[in-house]
């Protein structure tokens, strides 16, 4: 059975000016309700860019990834009328938001209730991925299905889930731990899982993470911390993800 009800799409963005208007022109306006950009209290006009391209613009002054999705989803709470689906992708044109249909396809068959875009099966770029990203993908991923039984690839921000389950998943991690939150919750929660190939290319500007040594490491960190605090704060749950 198709549910066609709406989606909304959420864009944590931090000095992006140069490619915000990128990201923005390139997603399928025709088939969302509406598109929040979450400025994590950019010095530069990505706000003013994001604006004249139509967005609507959350503040989320708090610095950290993690919080500027939490600023999103709370402008979409208020909303009068719930989404169904949201999806959430980075600001910088590393993703191809043309590849919205294909992500969010599982969702409107009622396949999944949450579909992550994997670089790891889709098309890279020749340097897009570095490899500290790669190898803490590897390392998380095969973690994660070593102590939840759910079979994941990748930890791409590019990624799609019912707004009811993401709700249910009480999401609160305000920095780099936010994406591997949401899927060790899911896989706690038994949430139906799977993940889709996507395209993938270098980044517009600098990496705030994967850009610096002492970046990557604390988002590593961060990571692993978050992937254990989470196993140890209750018991697992019996998985029936797909992926």
């Amino acid at each position: 059975m198709r549910d066609d009800g709406p989606i909304d799409v959420i864009i944590p963005a931090f000095n992006e000016e140069a490619s915000i208007g990128k990201v923005l022109g390139d997603l399928p306006r025709d088939l969302l309700r509406h598109v929040v950009v979450a400025d994590n209290g950019s010095t530069d006009r990505t706000a003013e860019f994001a604006a004249a391209a139509g967005a609507t613009i959350v503040a989320a002054p708090r610095r950290g990834y993690g919080s500027a999705c939490l600023a999103g989803i709370a402008h979409l709470a208020r909303l009068e009328h719930a989404a169904h689906i949201v999806v959430f992708l980075d600001a910088d044109y590393s993703d191809h938001p043309d590849e919205l249909p294909q992500l969010v396809a599982p969702l409107l068959h009622e396949e999944a209730d949450l579909v992550v875009g994997s670089r790891a099966l889709g098309h890279r770029e020749r340097g897009a991925l570095v490899p500290q990203a790669r190898f803490g993908n590897w390392l998380a991923t095969g973690l994660i299905r070593m102590l939840y039984g759910v079979r994941m690839t990748d930890l791409g921000p590019f990624r799609a889930i019912r707004w009811d389950r993401l709700l249910a998943l009480k999401m609160a991690d305000p920095d780099f731990g936010w994406t591997v939150e949401m899927q060790v919750k899911a896989a706690r929660a038994g949430l139906g899982y799977r993940e889709v190939p996507v395209s993938y290319r270098k980044r517009i500007g600098r990496s705030k993470i994967s850009g610096t040594v002492s970046g990557s490491v604390r988002a590593g960190w961060k990571i692993l911390y978050t992937i254990f605090r989470l196993r140890l704060a209750t018991g697992v749950s019996p998985s029936r993800g797909r992926s």
